[in-house]
């Protein structure tokens, strides 16, 4: 099993990259989160330039972003610093379209785009609409000897998936998967539509063992120290930031907002109490609420949140424990056909991360 590292991208993680090849991470990925982020593609420009064999990847791209071509043009010139280091990996969009108040966009969306940045990427002509207009598009400057991008070295696009639509996608339209599922149920059924999409489609995989899909797991995780409990201070500003997204799409559900199909109606009511208090404090506007509940989204805790961090289910939506048992859970996920484990990093603990699954779970596997 491989294992990368996941930034919600900033600007400054091509120094933990640097740190984290030469621990034994073969992979980064970074969040395509526009108001919460750096630019994604500037922060793998960086990664890319101070690395030498990691992978560097979209986690993930959103189509609403960027028109294609821009995605093309994009992702190819990191191919030019990188060659052949670099995967696209593209989703509806979950924290980069809440954050602004909209839902997913619709899968046949994405599948489109995927296919017309693929062919982008192949060097073919693509019909693109904008407005009343079609025209037919290339990549112009595509000899690399121009120096611009490189299309010489094939790149990959995975697709995020864990809703039947989106899992059908990724078998119609992608190399790869990526899921943020925690439980063996999930990662085994998920993979087995992935994998009959494609064979409906008349197509395979051969990126994964056994002709399944490469299969990347996005979480996090933390190795706790001796005697240390897995609600302490250190793991809640760890873990918390990620854990707590479970809480932010509960209220998103009540909503009749994105929230994965999560519904706890006691949760969200204490959370939307919670959250009216915190927006008072800086007088924010009733109708931008959705801005208040997802800042710090993946990265930080809002004063006050850590209420919401929920001890009990630290271990289950984390790979949190101490050594042997992130060790064996890995080792479990390995089986079960997860090729890739990107763990999620927060700002300035990432190289806290870094050393601990370096020494007690990868160099051990």
């Amino acid at each position: 099993m491989h294992f990368g590292i996941a930034f919600p991208s900033w600007i400054e993680a091509w120094r933990d990259c640097e740190v984290a090849e030469a621990e034994g991470f073969t992979h980064a990925w970074f969040y395509d989160t526009q108001l919460l982020c750096s630019d994604v593609y500037a922060t793998m420009a960086l990664a890319a330039e101070h690395t030498r064999t990691m992978k560097l990847g979209t986690l993930v791209a959103i189509p609403s972003n960027r028109i294609a071509p821009v995605t093309a043009s994009a992702i190819a010139t990191i191919n030019a610093i990188a060659p052949g280091r670099v995967i696209l990996g593209v989703g509806t969009g979950f924290t980069g379209r809440n954050t602004m108040g909209l839902p997913p966009l619709p899968v046949a969306r994405m599948v489109e785009y995927v296919g017309q940045v693929r062919g982008l990427l192949a060097g073919e002509d693509v019909l693109i609409r904008d407005g009343q207009y079609e025209r037919w598009i290339r990549l112009l400057s595509k000899d690399r000897r121009i120096g611009c991008i490189n299309l010489d070295d094939p790149i990959p696009i995975h697709i995020a998936a864990n809703a039947p639509k989106a899992l059908a996608a990724a078998g119609e339209a992608g190399d790869g998967w990526i899921t943020v599922a925690q439980d063996l149920a999930g990662l085994q059924s998920g993979s087995k539509a992935v994998m009959d999409s494609a064979a409906a489609h008349g197509r395979s995989f051969a990126s994964g063992a056994g002709g399944k899909p490469y299969t990347t797991m996005l979480t996090t995780g933390c190795i706790l120290a001796p005697g240390e409990p897995a609600a302490s201070e250190r793991v809640v500003r760890r873990v918390g930031p990620v854990t707590v997204v479970g809480v932010h799409a509960i209220w998103e559900s009540s909503r009749g907002g994105h929230g994965f199909g999560l519904v706890n109606d006691d949760l969200a009511h204490a959370f939307d109490d919670y959250i009216e208090g915190y927006a008072a404090g800086h007088a924010s506007p009733p109708d931008r609420r959705y801005l208040d509940v997802h800042e710090g989204h993946m990265m930080y805790l809002k004063p006050g949140e850590e209420a919401f961090v929920i001890p009990e289910m630290i271990p289950v939506l984390s790979l949190t424990g101490n050594p042997d048992e992130v060790l064996e859970r890995c080792r479990t996920l390995a089986g079960a056909g997860v090729d890739n484990l990107a763990l999620q990093a927060v700002p300035g603990m990432a190289r806290d991360l870094i050393e601990e699954f370096s020494r007690h779970v990868i160099r051990r596997m």
